[in-house]
C-alpha cells in the first residue's frame, strides 16, 4: 500500500515540512564522489580545501540535491510517483559541510491531469533544503508524474 499522496490529495499551495532529516557524514560525501567519478579536490582533499574560502571540504552539491529530494519521499511520493519529469531552477546558495543536518520542505506549485494517461497527473513541486540553523542550502522546482487514486478507493 502506498504511503505517499495521490494526485487528488495534492492542492496548489499545500506545504509539507517533512519529518525526516539527515546528518551528512564524511563517508556520504566521499563515497558519493567516488561512485560518480567526481574527483573535485574541494570535496575530497582536506588539505586542498583548507586553502579555499571555506577552509574545509564542501559536500558535493549533487548529493545535497538528491538528499533534499529523497527527504521528501516519505509521506509525499512513496509508492505514488510514476516518474520525475524535470528539475528546474536548481539553486545552492550556501555550502554544506560534513556534520550538517539537512531538512526539506515542499510546496505544490501547479498540477494538471495527464493529457495521455487517465490514471495520472502532473505536479510541479518546489523543494527547499535547509541546514540545522535554518539556512537554505538547496532549492529546486521538480515536475513529477503522480498516480491518481485507484478506482473504488
Amino acid at each position: 500500500m502506498a504511503h505517499g499522496k495521490y494526485f487528488e490529495e495534492l492542492n496548489v499551495g499545500d506545504k509539507f515540512l517533512h519529518d525526516q532529516r539527515r546528518t551528512i557524514t564524511e563517508m556520504d560525501n566521499v563515497l558519493f564522489c567516488a561512485l560518480t567519478m567526481n574527483d573535485q579536490p574541494l570535496h575530497i582533499d582536506a588539505e586542498f580545501a583548507k586553502g579555499t574560502q571555506f577552509g574545509q571540504r564542501v559536500v558535493n552539491g549533487i548529493f545535497v540535491l538528491g538528499l533534499v529530494v529523497g527527504l521528501s519521499v516519505s509521506g509525499l511520493s512513496e509508492g505514488t510517483i510514476v516518474a520525475n519529469l524535470s528539475f528546474e531552477n536548481v539553486q545552492q546558495p550556501n555550502p554544506v559541510f560534513h556534520g550538517d543536518t539537512i531538512s526539506c520542505e515542499t510546496e505544490i506549485l501547479e498540477k494538471r491531469e495527464s493529457r495521455t494517461k487517465g490514471d495520472r497527473g502532473i505536479v510541479r513541486l518546489k523543494h527547499i533544503g535547509r541546514k540545522q540553523d535554518g539556512i537554505i542550502v538547496c532549492e529546486c522546482v521538480r515536475t513529477v508524474m503522480f498516480l491518481k487514486m485507484p478506482i473504488g478507493d
